[in-house]
C-alpha cells in the first residue's frame, strides 16, 4: 500500500479536478446564457427600433397631407418628420448592423444580411413620398390635389407594410429562437448538474470505501489499544497491517507499550521491596513507640513519686523551721540560717507541688471544679498570697482597679494558682523592674473575661511561644532562670481547660518607630463565660 500522504494527495487533486471541471462547465453554460440573453435583448430593441419606425412613417404621411391640404400647417413639420423617419431608418440599420457583426454563424449573417433589403424598400418609399409631395403641392386644383396624396399615400402604405411586417415577423422569430435554446440550455444544464452530482457521490464513495474507512478503521483499533492501555492491560499489542504512517504509528505503539511492561515490573519489584522495608521500618517504629510510652509512663511515675515522697520531709523541714522561729529559746545568731532554710524549703516545695501538678495533668488526674467565681476575690487573694516577695524585692505590685467585678466560669483554686506564678515569674525573672500591675476586664460584646499580668521589666525574647514548653527556662529578660520551667506549661494547661487563650506580650514604645524598644511585658489571659461554656458543651 502506498503512503497515506500519496493517498491524501490524490484525494485532494481529485476533489480539486472536479471542482475545476465543474468551474469550466458552469462558466461555459453561463457564457452561452448570457449570449442567448444578449441575443434576446438585442432582438427585443430592435422590435421597440421597428415599432418605432412604423409610428415615424405614419407621422410622416400624416404631415403629408397636411402639406398638400387647402390649409397647409408649418412648412418645417413634414421636414421633421422626414427627419425623424430618417433617423429611425438609421436606428434599425445599426441594430442590424451590430447583430451582423456579433453574430457567429453564415446562417444568422445571412438572416440578418436580408433584413437589409426592407430598409432599403422603406428608404425608397419614403423618398418616393417625398417626391409625390413636392409635385401635389404644385397642383392648383385641390380636388386633384386630394385626389393624388390620396393615390400617394395608398402606395407608400403598399410599399410600407410589407418590409415592416417582414421585419417584425423577423425579430419576433428572432426572440421565440433564443427563448426556445435557453429553454434548452438550461435543460442541458441541469442533466449536466444530475450526471456530475451523481459522479461525484459515486468518486466520494468509492473514495471512502478504499481510503477513509480503512484509516478508520485502524485510528479505531489504535484507540481502543490506547484504551486497554489506560486500564492497565500491558501486554496488549496492535498488528502492523502495512508500512505507511500509520504502520509506523502503530510499530511506535507496540514498542511504547513494551517498554511500559517492562517499566511496570520494575516499579512492582521495587514498590515490594519498599513495603518490605516500610513494613521493617513500622515495627521498629512501633516498638519504639511502645519503649518510648514506656519511658514516658515510668517518668510520669517516677515525677509523681518524687514529689509525692518529698512533700511529706520539705513540710516537716519547714514546720521545724516555723517552731525554731518562734521558739525564745532559738539563739539571735541562728535565726538568720533558720530564715533561709525556709526560704530554700519553701521554694522547693513549690517546685515540687508544681512537678506533682505536671505530672498529674499528664496522667488525667486532675479534675477541675469550674463554676461561676468573681474575679475581683481570686485576684486579690493572687496579689495578697506574692505581696511579702514583692517587699521584699523592693517591686510595687498592686491590682489595678476595675470599675465592676466580672465572673467566669473556672476552677478558683486552680486560676489562683496560675495567677499567683505569673506574679511570681514577673517578680523573679523582670530584671530591673520596679512595679508589676494585675488587671481584669470584660472582654467586651464577648462573654467572659480577660486577665493581665504586667511589669516595666525588659519584656519577653522574639522566641516567646517556645517559654510554654516544659521544662523550658528563659533567660532573655535579663536575668538567670532558678525555676524549673514549667510555671507557664502549667499555666497554659489550666487555661486550655478553661476553654481559654494564654499569650505573652512585650510592651513597646513607639511599635514601628525608629526607636522601638522594649518597655514591659504583658501575660494575657483570656476566659470563657457562662454563654461560651455552654455553646462549647
Amino acid at each position: 500500500m502506498g503512503s497515506l500522504r500519496l493517498r491524501f494527495g490524490l484525494l485532494v487533486g481529485s476533489a480539486a479536478a472536479l471542482v475545476v471541471l465543474a468551474a469550466i462547465g458552469l462558466y461555459a453554460a453561463l457564457h452561452t446564457a448570457e449570449r442567448t440573453l444578449d441575443a434576446t435583448l438585442d432582438a427585443q430593441v430592435r422590435l421597440e427600433l421597428i415599432a418605432e419606425l412604423s409610428g415615424r412613417l405614419t407621422e410622416f404621411g400624416l404631415a403629408a397631407i397636411e402639406a398638400v391640404g387647402d390649409n397647409p400647417g408649418r412648412p418645417e413639420r413634414l421636414a421633421n418628420a422626414r427627419n425623424e423617419v430618417d433617423r429611425a431608418l438609421v436606428a434599425v440599420d445599426d441594430g442590424l448592423s451590430r447583430a451582423v457583426a456579433g453574430s457567429g454563424g453564415v446562417l444568422d449573417r445571412t438572416q440578418y444580411t436580408a433584413r437589409a433589403r426592407p430598409l432599403a424598400r422603406l428608404r425608397a418609399a419614403r423618398a418616393t413620398l417625398d417626391r409625390q409631395v413636392a409635385q401635389i403641392q404644385r397642383e392648383p386644383d385641390p380636388a386633384r390635389r386630394a385626389d393624388a396624396i390620396r393615390g400617394a399615400l395608398n402606395a407608400f402604405g403598399a410599399m410600407t407594410g410589407q418590409p415592416l411586417t417582414f421585419l417584425v415577423e423577423a425579430e419576433r422569430r428572432a426572440v421565440e429562437a433564443s427563448s426556445a435554446e435557453v429553454r434548452t440550455l438550461a435543460g442541458r444544464m441541469r442533466g449536466v448538474a444530475l450526471a456530475a452530482a451523481g459522479l461525484i457521490v459515486i468518486l466520494l464513495l468509492l473514495l471512502h470505501q478504499s481510503l477513509t474507512r480503512p484509516i478508520l478503521r485502524r485510528l479505531e483499533a489504535i484507540r481502543a489499544g490506547a484504551a486497554a492501555i489506560g486500564r492497565g492491560e500491558l501486554d496488549t499489542r496492535l498488528p502492523v497491517a502495512s508500512r505507511d504512517e500509520l504502520g509506523l504509528l502503530v510499530a511506535s505503539f507496540n514498542r511504547m507499550a513494551a517498554r511500559l511492561k517492562r517499566r511496570e515490573a520494575r516499579v512492582a519489584a521495587d514498590r515490594a521491596a519498599l513495603e518490605e522495608i516500610v513494613a521493617r521500618a513500622t515495627a521498629d517504629l512501633r516498638g519504639a513507640n511502645a519503649r518510648l510510652e514506656e519511658i514516658d509512663r515510668s517518668r510520669r511515675r517516677f515525677f509523681a513519686d518524687v514529689s509525692h515522697e518529698l512533700r511529706t520531709p520539705l513540710t516537716v523541714i519547714l514546720g521545724e523551721c516555723d517552731l525554731a522561729a518562734r521558739s525564745p529559746d532559738t539563739p539571735d545568731a541562728f535565726r538568720p540560717v533558720i530564715a533561709t532554710i525556709r526560704n530554700r524549703a519553701l521554694r522547693l516545695h513549690r517546685r515540687v507541688g508544681d512537678m506533682l501538678r505536671v505530672a498529674r495533668s499528664e496522667s488525667g488526674q486532675i479534675e477541675l471544679e469550674r463554676r461561676p467565681v468573681g474575679l475581683a476575690t481570686i485576684l486579690a487573694e493572687a496579689v495578697e498570697s506574692c505581696a511579702p516577695e514583692a517587699r521584699r524585692r523592693r517591686i510595687d505590685l498592686a491590682l489595678a482597679p476595675s470599675p465592676a467585678d466580672v465572673e467566669v466560669v473556672a476552677d478558683a483554686e486552680w486560676l489562683r494558682q496560675i495567677v499567683e506564678g505569673l506574679i511570681d515569674n514577673a517578680l523573679r525573672h523582670a530584671a530591673g523592674a520596679t512595679r508589676v500591675r494585675v488587671g481584669f476586664s470584660a472582654r467586651g460584646e464577648a462573654d467572659g473575661a480577660v486577665v493581665t499580668v504586667t511589669d516595666d521589666g525588659p519584656g519577653f525574647p522574639p522566641a516567646a511561644e517556645a517559654l510554654f514548653e516544659r521544662f523550658r527556662r528563659g533567660e532573655a529578660r535579663g536575668a538567670v532562670s532558678a525555676g524549673f520551667g514549667i510555671g507557664l506549661a502549667l499555666a497554659r494547661w489550666v487555661v486550655e481547660r478553661h476553654d481559654g487563650e494564654i499569650r505573652l506580650e512585650t510592651i513597646r514604645s513607639q511599635a514601628g518607630g525608629p526607636d522601638d524598644r522594649a518597655t514591659g511585658a504583658r501575660v494575657v489571659l483570656e476566659l470563657p463565660g457562662e454563654t461560651m461554656r455552654e455553646d462549647a458543651a
